[in-house]
C-alpha cells in the first residue's frame, strides 16, 4: 500500500515527536533519569527509566567519571538540573584528607547526559554522606573527622546557587576562633550517615551509637537542639548501619540484633520512640543495611544483606516490606516478603511517578527493578526483566524526573 504525500508527512512528524519525547514502539517514554555510583572504577552510570515497563536504558556517554576517588554519596538538586557527587578519597585519616576527596558538581543535559562543572572541598576528612535541605538551597556534607582533632565528626554547609548549582561555603556563626567563624559544624564521633526531615537534620554516630539532632536555621545554619546527643536504645556493641526516613518518621537499622529502630520526629527535632519499641526484622533475614519509606508514607522497605529460605536452600539478599500502621505507629510485615534482589544491596529509590522501585547491589554491580503496588505495598518483578548491569562495586543511586 502506498501512502499519500500527506500520510508520509504525518508519519514522519509522528516519528520525530516520538524520538523527541523518548517514546518507542514498545515503551511509554522516559519518565526519569537514574544515576548509580561505581566505587571500583570511580564512575557514575546513568539510565533512562521507561514509563510503560520500568526498563532501564543506559544514557549516552555513560558511565561518567566521578572526578575523584571512591564516590560514596550523590544528591540531585530539586529541579533535576544539577547533581553533586561526594568522593571520599583514599588514604584519608583523622588528620588529613585523602587523595581524591572532593565534591563534584555536574549539570544534567538532554537525555540525562552529565557534564562536569566544578570541584569543591569539605572542611573535614574522610567524607561519608550528603543531604540537601527541603528547599534545595543548601547542601550538607558529612565528614568522619572534624579538623579540630577532637575525635568528633563535622558537617560542611554550602549555599547552592539556584541558577548555576555552584556552591559557596556557609560558616558557623555560633562558634568563633579569634573572632572568626569556624568553617564547619561539629557532630558526634565517627558519624557515617545523615538524613534531613523537614527542618531537621540527623547524623548517626558509630562511635557512641547516638544520633545528633540539629535544626536547619536561617541562612543554612545548623543549630543543636537541647539534646545534642540522642542515645539509641541498643547495646553499645551493636552495629548501626543506616538512618533514613520521611518528614514524620526516622528509622535506623541494627545489623547486630537484626532490628529496626523507629522514631517520630517533632517540630523541635526531638525524637520519640514509636509504639512497640524496636521491631524485629522478618524471620530469615539478617544484616539490614538501608531503609526507604515510600512516597505515601504507608510502607517501609528494608534492604538485607542475607536472607535464608528453606525452599531455595542458599542464602540470598532481599527486601523486607512493612506497613506503617498510622493508628498505633507499629510495623506490620507485608505478606510475601522478603523479596529477592541482587547481591549486597546498599541503596533503594522510588521512581518519580511512584510506579517502580530500584535497588543498587554492591557485590554484583547491578540494579534490581521492582513494580510497586500502591494499594498493598507488594513488590513484583518488572515485565521485561528486573536486573540491569551497572558498574563495579555499585554504591548509592538517585533518580530525577523531568529536568527544569
Amino acid at each position: 500500500m502506498k501512502l499519500s504525500l500527506f500520510g508520509r508527512l504525518a508519519m514522519a512528524l509522528f516519528a520525530s515527536l516520538a524520538l523527541g519525547l523518548g517514546m518507542t514502539a514498545c515503551g511509554g517514554g522516559t519518565i526519569g533519569y537514574m544515576w548509580i555510583l561505581g566505587q571500583q572504577y570511580n564512575q557514575i552510570t546513568g539510565f533512562k527509566i521507561d514509563d510503560y515497563t520500568g526498563n532501564l536504558t543506559q544514557i549516552e556517554g555513560a558511565p561518567f567519571v566521578s572526578n575523584g576517588a571512591v564516590p560514596v554519596s550523590l544528591v540531585i538538586k530539586p529541579g533535576g538540573r544539577y547533581l553533586y557527587v561526594i568522593n571520599q578519597g583514599t588514604g584519608g585519616s583523622s588528620t588529613k584528607a585523602g587523595t581524591g576527596q572532593s565534591i563534584a558538581l555536574y549539570s544534567v543535559g538532554g537525555d540525562g547526559v552529565l557534564t562536569f562543572q566544578q570541584q569543591y572541598q569539605t572542611q573535614g576528612y574522610v567524607s561519608q554522606w550528603a543531604q540537601m535541605d527541603s528547599t534545595g538551597g543548601y547542601l550538607y556534607v558529612l565528614d568522619k573527622y572534624s579538623p579540630s582533632g577532637d575525635g568528633n565528626g563535622a558537617i560542611t554547609a554550602f549555599a547552592s546557587d539556584g541558577t548555576t548549582g555552584r556552591l559557596s561555603l556557609v560558616t558557623n556563626s555560633q562558634t568563633q576562633v579569634g573572632g572568626i567563624n569556624t568553617t564547619y559544624f561539629e557532630v558526634g564521633p565517627s558519624p557515617f550517615q545523615m538524613k534531613t526531615a523537614g527542618a531537621c537534620l540527623f547524623t548517626v554516630n558509630a562511635g557512641t551509637n547516638t544520633v545528633s539532632p540539629l535544626q536547619i536555621g536561617t541562612g543554612g545554619q545548623l543549630v543543636f537542639t537541647t539534646t545534642q546527643s540522642f542515645p539509641l536504645n541498643v547495646p553499645s556493641t551493636d552495629s548501626i548501619t543506616s538512618i533514613n526516613g520521611s518528614g514524620s518518621y526516622i528509622f535506623l537499622t541494627d545489623a547486630t540484633s537484626n532490628t529496626l529502630l523507629g522514631y517520630s520526629v517533632a517540630s523541635s527535632c526531638t525524637l520519640t520512640t514509636l509504639n512497640g519499641g524496636n521491631t524485629t526484622n522478618i524471620t530469615g533475614t539478617s544484616n539490614p543495611a538501608y531503609t526507604l519509606i515510600d512516597s505515601t508514607g504507608k510502607y517501609l522497605y528494608v534492604l538485607n544483606g542475607i536472607s535464608t529460605n528453606t525452599t531455595v536452600g542458599t542464602p540470598y539478599s532481599s527486601i523486607s516490606a512493612f506497613t506503617i500502621n498510622s493508628t498505633n505507629q507499629e510495623l506490620q510485615a507485608i505478606p510475601g516478603s522478603p523479596y529477592t534482589v541482587g547481591s549486597g544491596p546498599v541503596c533503594m529509590v522510588e521512581d518519580p511517578t511512584n510506579q517502580y522501585m530500584y535497588i543498587s547491589n554492591h557485590n554484583d554491580g547491578t540494579v534490581t527493578g521492582k513494580v510497586l503496588d500502591p494499594t498493598t505495598g507488594i513488590l513484583s518483578s518488572l515485565s521485561r526483566g528486573s536486573t540491569f548491569t551497572s558498574t563495579g562495586q555499585a554504591g548509592c543511586l538517585a533518580v530525577s524526573g523531568a529536568v527544569n
